[in-house]
């Protein structure tokens, strides 16, 4: 059974650090930089770390805005995943500076512990989560390799402690035909704008017969330059998601025909580019989500019934990735923003309200203190331990 000491220690260790915690998130709030570019807030996170004598590695896996900041040398590797990319012109709405506060929170509070529970804490900076799949790209360099469990804690409108989300894939359709004079030869001309309403005319009608749990959302990002001149060149970008990632690829098959039947239609040459790794879906581990569930409720938290979590995807996350590998947790941690949800202004205002900085220590504690019970369980520190001398028996071969 866990200790009343360790799990005591992580909470005074976060609580005592809450308003330094506050501040890096409001810190990171202020200044909102985008996927692959976001320098001052990846410096801002491992700023507390490296005073705590975290051994700093940046970048990491390939990527100028990623990081990892290791403590300790127990063989239980404990990754906790700090996210801090922005949206364009909405900022932080979907509160990565909380992601980023409560992950560094989480594993400054780890370290406290890491000697006597055989830990080492290994803070992750991920990158480009909201476009880029920083974490999948970190998963395919290798950083992962060594961690044994990986968590983090996302804010959203409700308290959810297994949380699911939606597999997804990204492509930009570029169309390319022949400009010409759109009064003086317009029949010389090949039209690329019109491959794009043909394809979305061709996606409009395949929505009717989408799967459950598909869906397809997508935006016009060239169509044209002036309106005299046929367009020789177009691009729409789009989005697919699925419950499941063989149900994502069935979907992209259907997609791919509706933007082929656009070139075929008009005469145009067309390429699909994936402009991102695809996501996979969650896959939330159940004895550290259901661990994480009743750390929340003895916050005060009230989480969503397990029966109803199952049936709520949400949108889609590269933490699906590393969940589809290693034992690893994604919750949601609820933040009162007057009914906005995440990717809405009023959700990034909140952020930096009190339901947000509250959720900044509250996360923090719920990650620390589910990490310290996976450690004093035996048979399920020995499982996710096994779990990943599999992962590197397999990689040998």
């Amino acid at each position: 059974m866990p200790t009343a000491t360790a799990l005591t220690s992580v909470e005074d260790a976060v609580r005592r650090r809450g308003a330094d915690l506050v501040e890096l998130s409001h810190a990171i709030h202020a200044e909102p930089e985008l996927a692959f570019a976001e320098h001052r807030s990846c410096a801002k996170a491992q700023a507390l770390v490296a005073e705590r004598g975290f051994a700093i590695t940046a970048p990491a896996g390939g990527l100028d805005t990623a990081f990892r900041a290791d403590f300790g040398s127990g063989p239980l590797v404990v990754g906790v995943c700090a996210e801090y990319d922005a949206l364009p012109e909405i900022g932080h709405a979907c509160g990565h500076n909380i992601i980023a506060a409560s992950a560094v929170g989480a594993a400054l509070a780890l370290a406290e512990v890491a000697d006597d529970l055989g830990l080492t804490v290994a803070l992750l900076g991920t990158p480009a989560e909201e476009a880029g799949g920083g974490k999948a790209l970190m998963l395919q360099a290798g950083t992962f390799d060594d961690v044994a469990v990986a968590v983090m804690a996302h804010p959203g409108p409700t308290d959810i402690a297994a949380a699911h989300s939606l597999a997804l894939s990204e492509v930009t359709v570029e169309y390319r035909g022949k400009e010409s004079h759109a009064a003086v030869a317009p029949h010389l001309g090949v039209n690329a704008a019109d491959a794009v309403t043909v394809a979305q005319v061709a996606i409009a009608v395949l929505r009717q017969q989408l799967g459950p749990g598909q869906l397809v959302h997508g935006m016009v990002t060239n169509g044209g330059q002036a309106i005299n001149v046929i367009p020789g060149h177009a691009t729409l970008q789009y989005a697919m998601r699925a419950v499941e990632s063989d149900s994502l690829r069935e979907l992209e098959g259907r997609m791919f025909a509706c933007f082929a039947a656009g070139a075929l239609a008009t005469g145009c040459e067309y390429e699909i580019d994936h402009t991102a790794p695809a996501y996979a879906e969650l896959k939330p581990d159940q004895w550290l989500a259901d661990v994480c569930r009743e750390e929340m409720r003895r916050l005060g938290r009230e989480p969503m019934a397990p029966d109803v979590e199952a049936r709520l995807p949400l949108g889609s996350t590269d933490m699906g990735n590393v969940t589809q590998v290693l034992p690893g947790i994604h919750p949601v941690i609820g933040v009162d923003a007057a009914g906005a949800t995440v990717h809405q202004r009023a959700f990034a205002s909140a952020a930096v309200g009190p339901s947000g900085d509250r959720a900044v220590v509250d996360g923090a504690i719920m990650l620390a203190r589910t990490i310290v019970q996976l450690a004093e369980t035996p048979d399920e520190r020995d499982r996710v331990l096994a779990a990943q001398q599999r992962r590197r028996g397999r990689a040998a071969l």
